[in-house]
């Protein structure tokens, strides 16, 4: 989520005011649809400005590519859940740490003093969670600021992101690796734990992760263009989660289990400067595969929409799809927050014999934050028969 502003030694109330200010002149916080940008959705058709750009020739390395990647202009770590609890109740969950980089390489002042400032800083955090059941949507949004040095006070800084052993954090909102051998992967297991509010109004939660499959590279080998114009991001996802914990919500906590989806992305410039946004789908299908569909409005050839994704089987093989192979049709809307919401669709993937009606069980799921977008559980079936398939989770932004 860009903030365009060089950074150097503010004081909070105007680092606060910076801050809020950038986001809501590129996206609205209002009740009415946010306005177009000629950089595309919330900015994010910028040109790079000297960042270090996504390329489908920088191979993917982990554990290093689990941290923070402070060349590139943009990045993201991003869980959801669909998950049930004691009664068998479903349950859905969000949690997000995003990363906007303030400079670009070598751009000054790059070098700090030993003891930098509190307030001096070049990367900008963002963290979002939410909580949902039935008509309960609780959402949460925090702020932070650190610097790209590796010296000792990043990791104790306020917010960030480290590979090696994995940990993810803004304030009190943790997502860690729960592996202590240094040869295993980071990602095998992990921890998370975030919560907000007091009393009846407390929600959130702690949660145990074990990958059930590998790491899923999508694209070209983890590059995923994201228009005609060829630019895009790196991007791979662990979809194999097995999640077991507990979450609170207004003030009641229960014992949960379910499936996970975690994404990794990073870019300098992820769209064209005439994409208004995206729809983006993850799917648990019941036989074990997984489906990752999204479509950018705009940015395609002779300006259709783009669309891209991945068919995971359950093994973790995966095929790529590109615009011919996946089709995604919006076939109702709902009005949440004063937009048409398309909260019904149908996705086909005729060379997997696939043909699903994928639909929102409960349309408020409005994330009310300052760069406002929807997110929520979904339930798919199948065309013909309507016979349950799987869940997953859908996000749409740019109403």
């Amino acid at each position: 989520m860009p903030v365009h502003a060089i950074w150097r030694s503010w004081r909070p109330v105007l680092l606060l005011g910076s801050l809020l200010g950038a986001l809501l002149a590129m996206a609205g916080c209002d009740d009415a649809p946010p306005e177009r940008s000629s950089a595309g959705f919330a900015g994010l058709g910028e040109s790079d400005g000297g960042y270090m750009q996504a390329s489908p020739d920088t191979p993917l390395h982990f554990p290093a590519d689990h941290g923070a990647h402070p060349g590139y202009r943009i990045e993201w770590w991003y869980l959801t859940a669909n998950l049930e609890d004691e009664q068998g109740e479903p349950l859905g969950l969000q949690w997000t740490l995003f990363r906007q980089a303030l400079l670009p390489p070598g751009a000054p002042p790059r070098e700090t003093p030993p003891e930098p400032a509190p307030w001096v800083a070049d990367q900008l955090w963002m963290a979002h969670m939410a909580v949902s059941q039935g008509e309960q949507h609780a959402v949460s949004e925090r702020f932070a600021r650190s610097h790209s040095t590796t010296s000792p006070r990043q990791a104790a800084s306020q917010a960030g992101a480290s590979a090696h052993p994995f940990r993810a954090w803004i304030d009190d909102w943790v997502l860690a690796s729960d592996v202590s051998d240094p040869e295993a992967d980071t990602f095998e297991r992990l921890r998370l734990a975030a919560f907000d509010g007091e009393g009846d109004k407390r929600f959130g939660y702690r949660l145990e992760l074990t990958a059930k499959g590998p790491l899923v590279r999508h694209g070209d080998d983890g590059f995923s263009q994201k228009s005609a114009d060829g630019q895009g991001s790196h991007y791979y996802s662990q979809p194999f989660w097995h999640i077991e914990g507990e979450v609170t919500l207004a003030g009641k906590t229960r014992e949960v289990s379910g499936r996970g989806w975690l994404d990794r992305e990073w870019s300098s410039q992820l769209l064209s400067p005439d994409q208004t946004g995206w729809d983006w789908f993850s799917l648990h299908i019941d036989s074990g595969h997984r489906l990752m569909a999204f479509r950018l409005r705009g940015g395609g050839n002779d300006g259709d929409d783009y669309r891209s994704g991945s068919w995971i089987l359950a093994d973790g093989t995966t095929h790529p799809l590109d615009s011919q192979e996946l089709a995604m049709t919006p076939l109702a809307t709902a009005r949440v927050a004063g937009r048409e919401m398309p909260t019904r669709w149908r996705l086909e993937v005729p060379g997997r014999g696939l043909d699903l009606i994928v639909e929102a069980p409960h349309a408020e799921r409005w994330m009310e934050t300052t760069v406002p977008y929807w997110e929520g559980e979904v339930v798919a079936r199948d065309h013909d028969g309507g016979e349950r398939l799987g869940v997953g989770y859908l996000e749409m932004t740019g109403y």
